[in-house]
């Protein structure tokens, strides 16, 4: 194998950090138009319009979020164990979520009655909010730390409860979350509609991305000045087998920012995220779309290679006992793992970007209300 334990270690690091990126910038605006769909649409034309818009995109988009988990679960077998223990009912209100999207996708023009599709719209509504809101609320728990610890025998055990999941600071990094993949939804349904939508989605690219870029800021304060961060002193053998218990980590007031600190470039990833987001207003409000979406995808890759940043080495700090944190180096799998885990992205994850590229392809067309009338069989 051409690379060591420890640089395997950071390489797999990476490439989770790449599988979620992909999940937000390619899922991220389908759950986003799912959470406009009752509001941008006015009547059930207009409605079928925006479903449209994602209908035959949505599934293979969401190749992402399985690969992601995948990959979590094979790398981090650890993190994986301890955050289903965790966030056990929030995963399930997630899971749940989802459920209604490729059911709404396939029964929602089933039949005419107007109380059954507004059932299936609000069921995609629900599919399209609630998860980039939980994954918001699940990374502010992550910067607060996550109570749980080990006994002498690797067994984990969780101290808190799902009510506890929702704190201030979370909430926040969940309406974070929340808006700005709802922006980027509007920005892409911009793209693909014309006249009224078109319009009312200029002005929720405005008001949601101007919310994203506030509390973006917000979060950003808290995170420097009213959250205390982790920092490991002593660090355990980079290639050896991963043992949590091996460590010393203190938690100190504004440790989240040492990285920044030391590594001064670090400061264009909270950068690309404001820029990312102020331009996509600017494109959106000048009637270039495409432009505004490759924006707000560069606002999203800023958003969480910031987050990513300030945590790095930390995948899952602990808030019980410090100490037993689960880092990059400490929380991999085995050697022969990580080299399957790397040989088989080399592999697949240009399969996939094949697999889901054509999405953008359809960027250029445009769905109207006159085209759901033509297709009236076809489309959803």
């Amino acid at each position: 194998m051409i690379f060591d334990y420890d640089t395997l270690k950071l390489i797999t690091w990476l490439l989770v950090g790449v599988l979620l990126i992909s999940f937000a910038l390619m899922d991220g605006f389908d759950m986003g138009v799912g959470a406009l769909l009752p509001f941008l649409g006015k009547t059930d034309e207009e409605r079928r319009v925006i479903i449209n818009s994602i209908g035959a995109t949505w599934e293979g988009n969401q190749v992402w979020f399985v690969t992601a988990a995948g990959a979590i679960f094979a790398a981090w077998p650890i993190v994986y164990a301890v955050s289903f223990s965790g966030f056990y009912i929030a995963l399930l209100l997630t899971l749940f979520a989802l459920f209604f999207r490729p059911v709404g996708f396939d029964y929602r023009s089933k039949l005419k009655d107007p109380r059954w599709r507004s059932t299936w719209d609000w069921g995609l509504f629900i599919g399209g909010f609630v998860p980039p809101l939980i994954f918001g609320i699940a990374f502010g728990n992550l910067l607060q730390g996550v109570p749980f610890h080990f006994d002498d025998e690797l067994r984990s055990f969780y101290t808190g409860s799902f009510w506890g999941l929702l704190n201030p600071f979370a909430l926040l990094a969940g309406i974070v979350s929340l808006t700005m993949l709802i922006m980027h939804g509007a920005v892409y349904l911009q793209i693909r509609t014309t006249d009224v939508i078109y319009d009312r989605c200029k002005k929720a690219v405005k008001l949601f991305g101007l919310i994203f870029i506030v509390s973006f800021a917000i979060a950003g304060v808290w995170i420097a000045y009213g959250i205390d961060g982790f920092k490991v002193i002593s660090m355990p053998a980079l290639d050896a087998l991963s043992n949590p218990l091996a460590k010393t980590v203190e938690i100190a007031p504004g440790a989240w920012m040492s990285n920044y600190e030391t590594y001064s470039w670090s400061m264009l990833f909270p950068a690309l995220a404001f820029l990312g987001a102020i331009i996509a207003i600017f494109w959106s409000a000048l009637n270039a779309p495409v432009l505004a979406f490759i924006a707000s995808s560069m606002s999203i890759v800023g958003v969480i290679m910031t987050a990513g940043m300030a945590m790095f080495p930390f995948v899952m700090p602990s808030s019980t006992n410090p100490n037993h944190s689960l880092i990059v180096w400490d929380s991999a799998s085995s050697y022969l793992t990580l080299t399957i885990i790397f040989w088989a992205s080399v592999i697949f994850i240009p399969l996939i970007i094949f697999y889901t590229s054509w999405v953008y392809s359809v960027l250029r067309g445009k769905i109207t209300v006159q085209h759901i009338r033509d297709t009236e069989h076809t489309s959803y």
